[in-house]
């Protein structure tokens, strides 16, 4: 035998740490040779790939079973083969996956040990490919600290002595070519750890696809050369997104929007999706669907805010092909598609990335800056350069191989933040001693930066809840480099508003005019999304006082008031007909409510209020900009009444909103107007299409010369209760 004792016994344990330098064709003695290890087998041959032709008789190498090793005969030089194995009077032929060279290229690995791989997905991962003129999978994962990994799957019987990995060079990377082995083929990595302890069998941190929960493993998908025809949309979309331009997000959870009960309820596929939702996005004057999080994840309570397959397409709904025609539909409807994405946290799953090569990899060690308490989930640690890589790959990646149109980053503020939900003694300041976490803020930065100069046309949003400084700023003036930000504190303030009683709201009259104090210092997206309609908080119109009437009466106004406010608009699904019942990710939305008026009201409404906002500049244009907006009335508490100026660009019209918060009608209220001219009412929340009773302005008034409001001119109109009114001028 000319295997040293402990290589034979190492790969028989399948221990080895090094199987390419003992297993496949060596030249050993100035001999060729070959080794192979196929647990159980009782011979095996070296054949000619092309004439099954014995190359190399391998003999059993003693006390290891399932090893062989052979002299080929005659050759020289090196040599294809494959193995004839025979067991138990059965016999197959399978190719040596010891055989194969490397895949991975020395500027790979530079770049990876460098952390600054922004393709990281073309590397690691499972990649269907054609190497060294032979067809199957290519795998490679990040384990710096493993004594051994190998490929788990039922095409070796999940036994992970026989395919080992490639340890390369200094990176932590491994990977192998394992031939035969091609698309929907499931796998898993096996780990020792370094003190040669067996670890959870792990999915693939890069794997494209995944079985159905609660099974675990990575599923082998091929998304290279996807046929994309969205490349109208794609070279438009740069100007459809930017801050002078109207964007209305409707906020979805797949496995909810709409069920099949009559398929046991099965959620809708991405392919049905494709079809029902975005149309119904486009015929509800949508700009943008955003969804949930469909990175894969184990829990369906998650709602995939515990993702463990970051770069898989949740196969709840079908396969990233099926994902990607998703996308490409939305686009052909001129709908963009905004992904809500993960990168603060990830959940403990033994299968998921945990202690995933038996260290605190892609966490930090220390729970007190490692473990989010909120949420018993691990906290990535973006002071290690491979980790910060990892994320910033993977916002590209939905980027650029899905298509996606931008990125809503969850959960900001606990990123920025290292006291985040910690108590004294719970936390570790930073280097300077402060609370903010600049590895945290370095890797957003770098994230906004890179994504914006790598994919044109992308917005990035942030679901910051604080006062953190410039998060829509440019990074380059010190900001996080966002796009645009939640307006939480909009959402709170007018939320708790419109859940008192009318009687009472002249007492908190500045929870609607306080965010006007700040609304220019960002970049605003103003949100009713899903955390407002969930774990008790009540639907949307619970949260209006009154009886049945008079909730619908205050949801319309609210609405009205939010399209008028500046700052782009969200609303989560169910919200525009006024689900009654709280959100059940479980279940779908009620539309058998809109066979009722007063909620099919509401579904035209918000169809208007786009249609609305699309049409009329003013609403839009300087969203961002304090010239975009003038008070008339702010101060009128006693009455409950709001009044206000929307401007857009030179020689646009301006659009005047009226809001009245009280069950009570103004009548031949004057009002005073910035212009003289006639103020058409473009919309009227109390319209009998919406479910009111139709009290109005007869379609518009004309100004007067009479002063009010500490104005020339004015108007006098009828202000229906619980109301609000747009009215554009018509200059004479």
């Amino acid at each position: 035998m000319s295997l040293a004792p402990q290589d034979a016994k190492d790969i028989v344990e399948g221990c080895h740490g090094d199987p390419f330098s003992v297993l496949g064709l060596h030249e050993v003695a100035g001999k060729l040779t070959v080794r192979a290890f196929v647990p159980g087998a009782q011979s095996i041959d070296a054949v000619d790939p092309k004439t099954g032709r014995k190359i190399a008789a391998l003999k059993p190498v003693a006390g290891a079973d399932g090893l062989f090793e052979g002299v080929a005969a005659r050759r020289k030089k090196r040599f294809a083969y494959h193995l004839r194995v025979s067991r138990d009077g059965h016999e197959w032929v399978a190719d040596d996956p010891y055989r194969f060279g490397p895949v991975m290229g020395a500027w790979d690995e530079y770049l990876i040990g460098e952390g600054t791989h922004q393709q990281l997905w073309h590397v690691l991962g499972a990649h269907v490919m054609k190497h060294e003129g032979v067809q199957g999978t290519h795998f490679a994962v990040w384990a710096p600290n493993a004594a051994r990994v190998s490929i788990v799957g039922d095409f070796n019987t999940w036994d992970g002595r026989r395919h080992l990995l490639r340890r390369r060079g200094q990176t932590g990377v491994w990977e192998t070519f394992v031939p035969a082995i091609g698309e929907g083929d499931v796998y898993k990595f096996e780990v020792l750890d370094g003190n040669r302890h067996l670890l959870p069998q792990k999915a693939d941190p890069v794997g494209f696809g995944a079985e159905h929960p609660p099974r675990t493993g990575s599923v082998v998908r091929d998304i290279s050369d996807p046929k994309w025809q969205d490349k109208g949309w794609m070279s438009k979309r740069g100007a459809a997104q930017r801050f002078d331009k109207p964007i209305s997000i409707y906020e979805v959870h797949l496995g909810s929007w709409r069920r099949v009960p009559e398929e046991g309820n099965r959620p809708l596929s991405y392919a049905e999706h494709a079809e029902q939702l975005v149309s119904y996005a486009k015929d509800m004057g949508f700009t943008h669907i955003e969804l949930m999080p469909i990175s894969e994840f184990p829990f369906d309570g998650s709602w995939g805010y515990q993702p463990v397959g970051l770069f898989a397409p949740t196969i709840r709904h079908g396969t990233p092909e099926e994902f990607r025609a998703f996308v490409e539909a939305a686009h052909k409807a001129d709908i963009g598609i905004l992904l809500d994405w993960v990168p603060g946290h990830f959940p403990e799953d033994a299968h998921g990335l945990a202690k995933f090569d038996g260290t605190a990899l892609y966490e930090h060690a220390d729970p007190k800056e490692g473990f989010h308490p909120d949420w018993n989930t691990m906290v990535f640690n973006y002071r290690r350069a491979e980790v910060s890589n990892y994320l910033i790959a993977n916002a590209l990646y939905w980027l650029q191989e899905h298509h996606i149109d931008g990125l809503r980053v969850d959960a900001v503020a606990s990123m920025l933040y290292r006291d985040y939900s910690r108590k004294d003694g719970e936390w570790i300041p930073n280097k300077d001693g402060g609370r903010e976490n600049l590895e945290a803020i370095a890797f957003l930065q770098n994230m906004n930066t890179t994504a914006y100069g790598a994919v044109e046309g992308i917005m990035t949003v942030a679901e910051e809840s604080t006062a953190f400084p410039g998060v829509s700023a440019p990074t380059d003036a010190g900001g996080l480099g966002f796009g645009f930000k939640w307006n939480m504190g909009w959402m709170n303030d007018t939320l708790s508003y419109m859940a008192e009683d009318p009687v009472h709201r002249k007492y908190h009259h500045s929870k609607m005019t306080f965010g006007l104090h700040y609304a220019f210092s960002e970049n605003f997206i103003l949100p009713l999304s899903h955390d407002e309609v969930v774990h008790g908080k009540g639907s949307m119109l619970d949260k209006m006082p009154g009886q049945s009437a008079d909730k619908f009466a205050n949801l319309r106004a609210y609405y009205g008031f939010m399209w008028g406010h500046p700052g782009k608009k969200l609303l989560f699904m169910g919200c525009e007909f006024a689900q009654g019942l709280e959100w059940n990710h479980d279940s779908s939305l009620d539309w058998h409510l809109l066979d009722i008026d007063l909620h099919s009201g509401m579904q035209a409404l918000v169809r208007d209020l786009n249609k609305l906002y699309r049409d009329q500049p003013a609403l839009y244009q300087r969203d961002t900009k304090p010239e975009g907006f003038e008070w008339v009335e702010e101060n009128n508490g006693d009455e409950s009444i709001l009044v206000w100026v929307r401007r857009g660009v030179e020689g646009t019209n301006p659009v005047l909103v009226v809001s009245n918060f009280t069950p009570v009608e103004r009548s031949k209220r004057r009002i005073g107007v910035p212009e003289q001219g006639r103020w058409v009412e473009r919309l009227n929340t109390n319209s009998e299409f919406y479910g009111g009773d139709g009290r109005g302005n007869m379609g518009g008034v004309h100004s007067e010369h009479i002063a009010a409001s500490g104005r020339a001119h004015s108007i006098e109109i009828t202000l229906p209760p619980l109301t609000t009114l747009f009215f554009e001028l018509e200059r004479d």
